[in-house]
């Protein structure tokens, strides 16, 4: 009984830690590059699925376009053509004028005079800036930036890894310099907001709060809501040639950048799969903010609470639940793992999708597994427990007929006859010593029965070898009287061990009985105990049919019969030397069997010696 509930303890033990690994597993393969990319793509799906809604823009996007390169002398006037959007635009009063169009280098005097002239005449006017490759901010010229009322990084989404747009970082360092991104800094200006307030979490621009912690790779990254439209966008040469245009852009956020093919140089994909310009995303990331249509990256301590979860109720359902109800609700369980995405996106939760479906395919898949060859193995355990229930039957029939008959018989004549009293006498011991020999037996089936399943232990006591045997072909010589067979046992060896002596009385008898029932009439059985320094071995060689030697090969095997002694019609169930085989191993001994079709058999029990006897 400890033994087996050792062995459920050991069980559970590594149930859980399978499932334990599982965890593991799908917690390591969700920061996968594959898993991260279909993460990726789950994302843009679900974007689309669930779309920001309709609004009216705050923001409008003026044009640099292939039309107003054209209109204006091309690429070598943009100086000129930005001076002049500029002044269109201030114009046109907006709230923010912000520029996508790095300024930070000098060209020709006029022009750059007319730059810095029209720049004067923005109000709130923010201006670009980015790294440069070798790690250093690339300015506005100093005369441009005297006139920018804050300045902005334009930095595009460096996490992306197939030209995806997703986000932008909030903030970005180069040297010791940090500058937010221009639309935030947009936003800023467009509510008025002294300064933005950060904290560990988040940002605060007057009284929009901006989900955005700090992150490793990408410094208060903000997701972009794009809106399935495109952002309202008036084109420069159609502002100059409609001055009305300009009522589109009258207290609004003007972002004025280049869109034109030909000379735009951050092309980005948007998860919509549209080509769109940087001047655009700073649009949709000052849409995002101002809406606050926020996503956020569920945490990394959320996902792993989800991801455990997911692996203790996988792992309890299989363990409590039964049969096909187990099944049924591992298949919910997986259909929440792979809803959830679905159900926290509408409420500005990003959940990636990979290790919620990794923990809970291979909880289930891991215990369902390990429930099936648990299963399996207790319907082992119940067909062997029928398979002995059964044996238990034949070997009650088998090997209670001759004590039930013969006291049977003595009870019958002692009713039928009128026997005088020494007769009676002589029956009534014999009914007592076969009851007690009835209920011997059955004590020492039980005792086997328990030994075989591991749920007893031997009650060992030195023993004396040769009175065991003695005894045993004392209680044979009956039965080998009436086939007129001679038992011949010489003088045995004396030899003490340490054995459970009611079982190995029952080994040996059975020994003598099978050589007198397969040995034919007028033969010798001999007996022998020869001890050893460390070994006692007693022998029992008949003269009867013998064996084949693939018929040996099955010899202990529970309910092997050969076929020979089928045919002979000797009765019997298979089972004695298998329980024999039992009791020697049991004892730390050996049996072995020498045998020749037509010339007898001879088995040997070697013993363990406790010490050699001196007589």
């Amino acid at each position: 009984m400890l033994k087996r509930r050792w062995q459920e303890r050991l069980r559970g033990a590594a149930y859980w830690g399978a499932l334990a690994l599982c965890f593991a597993i799908a917690v390591a393969g969700g920061w996968t590059s594959p898993a991260t990319r279909f993460d990726d793509y789950m994302y843009d799906w679900l974007l689309g699925l669930y779309p920001a809604p309709d609004a009216e823009p705050a923001s409008v996007v003026l044009a640099i376009d292939d039309a107003t390169l054209n209109a204006f002398g091309g690429q070598r006037s943009l100086r000129p053509i930005l001076a002049r959007a500029v002044r269109l635009a201030a114009a046109a009063h907006p709230r923010v004028l912000a520029l996508d169009v790095l300024i930070s280098d000098a060209t020709t005097p006029a022009d750059d005079r007319d730059l810095e002239a029209a720049l004067a005449e923005a109000n709130n006017l923010v201006l670009p800036a980015e790294v440069s490759p070798d790690g250093a901010w690339e300015f506005p010229l100093e005369k441009f930036r005297t006139r920018a009322w804050a300045l902005g990084h334009v930095e595009a989404d460096p996490r992306s890894e197939d030209g995806v747009t997703r986000q932008i970082p909030l903030e970005a360092v180069a040297g010791h310099r940090r500058l937010w991104a221009e639309a935030l800094e947009s936003y800023r200006l467009w509510v008025g907001a002294a300064a933005i307030v950060e904290s560990q979490d988040d940002l605060m621009v007057g009284a929009m709060r901006i989900p955005a912690p700090p992150g490793a790779n990408l410094t208060r990254a903000m997701r972009i809501r794009f809106t399935p439209n495109p952002l309202p966008a008036v084109s420069v040469r159609d502002l100059a040639a409609r001055p009305a245009l300009g009522n589109l852009l009258r207290g609004r956020v003007v972002f004025l950048g280049v869109t034109s093919l030909s000379l735009t140089r951050d092309r980005v994909r948007t998860p919509y799969g549209e080509m769109i310009s940087g001047v655009e995303v700073h649009a949709q990331a000052f849409e995002t903010i101002r809406r606050g249509m926020f996503l956020t990256a569920a945490r990394d301590s959320t996902l792993l609470f989800a991801c455990a979860l997911l692996v203790i109720a996988g792992g309890l359902i299989f363990r409590l639940a039964p049969g096909w109800f187990a099944y049924a609700l591992a298949a919910i369980l997986v259909a929440c793992a792979h809803a959830l995405p679905f159900f926290a996106f509408p409420r500005g939760v990003i959940f990636p999708a990979v290790p919620l479906a990794l923990a809970a395919w291979l909880t289930v898949a891991t215990a369902a597994s390990f429930e099936y060859f648990v299963v399996r193995r207790r319907m082992r355990r119940a067909e062997t427990g029928q398979a002995r229930y059964r044996q238990a039957i034949q070997f009650v029939t088998h090997e209670m007929r001759t004590p039930l008959t013969a006291i049977q018989g003595s009870s019958e004549l002692m009713g039928r006859y009128n026997l005088n009293e020494e007769k009676r006498k002589q029956i009534a011991t014999m009914i007592n010593a076969e009851s007690k020999r009835l209920s011997r037996m059955i004590q020492t089936f039980l005792d086997v029965e328990r030994l075989s399943e591991g749920a007893m232990e031997l009650k060992r006591a030195p023993t004396d070898l040769a009175a065991v045997v003695a005894n045993c072909v004392k209680r044979a010589g009956p039965l080998a009287e009436r086939k007129k067979i001679a038992i011949e046992s010489g003088t045995l060896d004396s030899a003490t061990v340490q054995a459970d002596a009611e079982l190995l009385e029952y080994a040996i008898y059975n020994l003598l009985n099978n050589a007198v029932k397969y040995s034919p009439e007028e033969t010798r059985i001999t007996v022998a105990l020869r001890n050893g320094d460390k070994s006692a071995a007693v022998s029992v060689a008949d003269q009867g049919m013998g064996m084949e030697p693939k018929e040996m090969e099955r010899l202990f095997t529970r309910f092997y019969r050969t076929p020979r002694a089928e045919a002979s019609g000797i009765t019997g169930t298979g089972l004695g030397l298998s329980i024999v085989q039992q009791i020697v191993n049991a004892h730390g001994g050996r049996i072995e069997v020498a045998s020749e079709a037509g010339k007898g058999s001879c088995f040997t029990v070697t013993l363990p010696v406790e010490r050699k006897l001196v007589t």
